[in-house]
């Protein structure tokens, strides 16, 4: 085993839907990482205690060998136990297998942080107006940053856009409504916390409903917010599937604002597989 690859151990298991759950594991000492980075982890899932609860016949059929996929941490990076936010894709290697996680059960987690989803890569314009726009489980690198009081002592207001297809699937709700209080109340002059959700194939009170490239270029979303988007006050960040990633950033830049590079810039993304 390679020395960047350490055994950590599962220590809960959130479903949220059929197909959304989250989990959290045991983090070892000497593991750094900045909001907003992700990891790589790993699972055998013929030692998962699903799979050995099975009949010798069902066993057999389990593959036996380590599969690594790239995950967002969703918990602070001062967290003693580290959390992720995983969608359950039917036919894939990882997921599918990940599905049947349960406490107890050993995962692999490769030390080395990887990623520029951080706030970190700003450095103009200065920060002012944080905007952090996401879908499903993209959601995971912000609340990593939200849970972040450098974040809250840098900003003026914080716009968390999250997007999901119904309502069932926005996660993290009560934790998102309980930020501002957990977090930005431990530092003075702390960022306003605006949450906009948004659920595109069903009609929620409280919630808009389109897409987020359409809402930004119609302006719902920032008259729900409350806010404009300036080209010399404005951060954006952009997390969740490729389709939305790659118009989100293209309405944005139709909006005036500019891709982050060497620092200097608004529009940040990542794509979330």
């Amino acid at each position: 085993m390679s020395d960047n690859i350490q055994a950590v151990r599962v220590l809960s298991k959130t479903t949220w839907t059929p197909n959304l759950f989250s989990f959290t594991v045991t983090r070892p000492t000497s593991f750094k990482f900045t909001a907003g980075q992700f990891v790589r982890l790993g699972v055998n899932p013929s030692r998962l205690k699903y799979h050995l609860s099975q009949d010798e016949q069902v066993l057999v059929q389990v593959p036996d060998e380590d599969i690594f996929r790239a995950y967002s941490i969703v918990s602070s990076p001062f967290d003693e136990v580290l959390e992720f936010f995983s969608i359950v894709i039917a036919d894939g290697a990882f997921t599918s297998q990940l599905q049947h996680l349960q406490v107890g059960d050993g995962l692999l987690l490769n030390t080395m942080p990887f990623g520029f989803l951080t706030l970190a890569r700003y450095q103009q314009p200065l920060p002012k107006d944080l905007w952090l726009l996401a879908t499903g489980t993209g959601l995971a690198p912000f609340l990593s940053m939200l849970q972040d009081l450098q974040t809250w002592q840098d900003y003026e207001h914080i716009v968390l856009a999250y997007s999901a297809r119904t309502a069932d699937e926005l996660a993290y709700v009560d934790k998102i409504n309980q930020l501002q209080d957990d977090f930005g109340s431990l530092v003075d002059n702390p960022a306003r916390l605006i949450f906009v959700p948004i659920v595109t194939r069903e009609s929620v009170d409280g919630a808009l409903g389109a897409r987020l490239p359409k809402l930004l270029l119609e302006g719902s979303l920032q008259q729900q917010a409350g806010i404009a988007l300036e080209i010399d006050s404005t951060h954006v960040m952009v997390c969740g599937n490729p389709e939305m990633v790659d118009d989100t950033k293209e309405a944005l830049k139709t909006l005036g604002l500019v891709m982050n590079r060497r620092g200097e810039g608004n529009i940040a993304v990542e794509n979330y597989w």
